[in-house]
C-alpha cells in the first residue's frame, strides 16, 4: 500500500509526448484540482485497488482506502485470509510511530478480525514495494495525456494493466482533516495492541484481533 505523488488536473504536458493535440503548458499555473492516489496491489492475486482522494494526503485516507479494499472482498476470499500483511513505506503519514495511522489500524483488524503485520520498507527503500512498480506502469501508460478533467484522469487508469487485469477505481469527495494526532495517555492504550519486534520495533509490527 502507497499513495503516489499528487495528480495536477490541466492542460499540463507532464514530461511526455502529447498524444493528438499537442498544446500544453510546461509549468504549473496555479491549479487548484489536485487528487492523490492511494494504491493497494494484492501480489497473490495481481489486483490493484487505486482511490483518488480529493482533500489531503493523511492516516485517515489511507486506512480508508484499506477499509474499501476489505469490504470489496467476497465473503469467500475473507474467510480464506488467515492474516493480512501490509507492505507499506516510512511515510509519515503510515510510519510506525505515527500514532493516528496505528489507531486505525487497530480498528482496522478489530474490524477484521484477522491478525495484521505492518512491514515498513527502510529509507529510501520503498522503490521495491511492489506497489511502486505499479505507479512505474501508470505513469508509462498515461504518459504524454492531457489529464484535463477527473474523469479523463479516471479512465486512463480503468485502462492500464497488472498482471492482466485492470486496476478497481474510485475517486473520494471526503474532506479530511491534517494533523490529528492521539495524547500519550490513548497511544499507550493502542501500543498494549502492538507487537513490535524487538529487533525492528518500528519497522515490524503485529497486531492481533482483541
Amino acid at each position: 500500500m502507497d499513495c503516489k505523488a499528487t495528480v495536477e488536473i490541466g492542460e499540463y504536458s507532464r514530461g511526455g509526448q502529447t498524444r493528438g493535440y499537442n498544446q500544453a503548458q510546461d509549468h504549473d499555473m496555479g491549479t487548484k484540482e489536485k487528487y492523490v492516489p492511494c494504491g493497494i496491489v494484492d501480489e497473490e492475486t495481481g489486483q490493484l485497488y487505486v482511490t483518488f482522494g480529493s482533500s489531503y494526503k493523511t492516516s485517515d485516507f489511507m486506512v480508508d482506502n484499506l477499509e474499501q479494499w476489505w469490504t470489496s472482498l467476497s465473503i469467500t476470499e475473507k474467510q480464506q485470509l488467515e492474516n493480512i500483511q501490509i507492505k507499506v513505506d516510512n511515510g509519515p503519514e503510515n510510519s510506525g510511530i505515527r500514532r493516528q495511522f496505528l489507531k486505525r489500524m487497530v480498528e482496522f483488524d478489530d474490524q477484521t478480525k484477522k491478525s495484521i503485520q505492518l512491514l515498513y520498507f527502510p529509507p529510501y527503500h520503498s522503490k521495491y514495494n511492489p506497489i511502486e512498480r505499479c505507479w512505474g506502469i501508470l505513469e508509462r501508460h498515461w504518459n504524454g495525456t492531457l489529464l484535463r478533467n477527473a474523469q479523463t484522469m479516471l479512465a486512463w487508469v480503468k485502462t492500464m494493466t497488472w498482471k492482466g487485469l485492470n486496476p478497481i477505481v474510485k475517486l473520494s469527495k471526503k474532506v479530511y482533516q491534517k494533523g490529528i494526532s492521539l495524547t500519550k495517555k490513548e497511544m499507550k492504550e493502542i501500543e498494549k495492541r502492538l507487537e513490535r519486534n524487538p529487533h525492528l520495533p518500528k519497522w515490524d509490527i503485529l497486531i492481533r484481533p482483541s
